[in-house]
């Protein structure tokens, strides 16, 4: 009977932060700045038959979090609503504030709730190595996931101390 062979090493890390990115903006920034500045040296690829830039946005989430409290701001009621972008995030958290009918159906006035929010955004980045890897960051963590070589940690965790939000 035949075996099964480990042909890779595929490792992951986490970096937990002090405290979390403050808001959608802050985040943003940082999350653009990887794909914009390329701080990890990523080169361009092909993959059957597409090419693929050297740091793509693989997939993104946004939670608002709004409660509507009484006039003793006791909470009687909440609303949550993901989006898969920073503008409909936005637009919906706008939307949501100013929907009377909403507010009134709760008995309540509209609060929004931005500690409480959570955003995720997941980078796709291509080593000059020829691996692929996968940066996700959340309000409260970065996570580097399916890399071997630990150079890419190393670069990774590098840049990651010369961003004082991901202390």
């Amino acid at each position: 009977m035949a075996d099964f062979v480990q042909s890779t090493n595929v490792k992951s890390a986490v970096r937990r932060l002090a405290s979390p990115i403050p808001d959608v903006a802050a985040f943003n920034a940082i999350v653009q700045s990887v794909i914009t500045d390329n701080p990890f040296g990523c080169v361009a690829y092909m993959t059957a038959g597409t090419s693929h830039l050297p740091v793509e946005k693989t997939r993104e989430s946004y939670t608002a979090k709004i409660v509507y409290e009484d006039a003793n701001a006791k909470s009687v009621g909440t609303a949550s609503d993901r989006y898969n972008t920073i503008a409909g995030f936005n637009a919906g958290v706008a939307a949501t504030l100013a929907a009377a009918a909403i507010t009134t159906a709760h008995t309540g006035t509209a609060v929004r709730q931005p500690d409480s929010e959570t955003y995720t955004a997941t980078l796709r980045c291509h080593d000059v190595n020829g691996e692929s890897y996968m940066v996700n960051f959340s309000r409260d963590q970065v996570t580097l996931t399916s890399y071997s070589d630990d150079a890419i940690r190393t670069q990774v965790d590098t840049w990651a101390d010369t961003v004082p939000a991901l202390a």
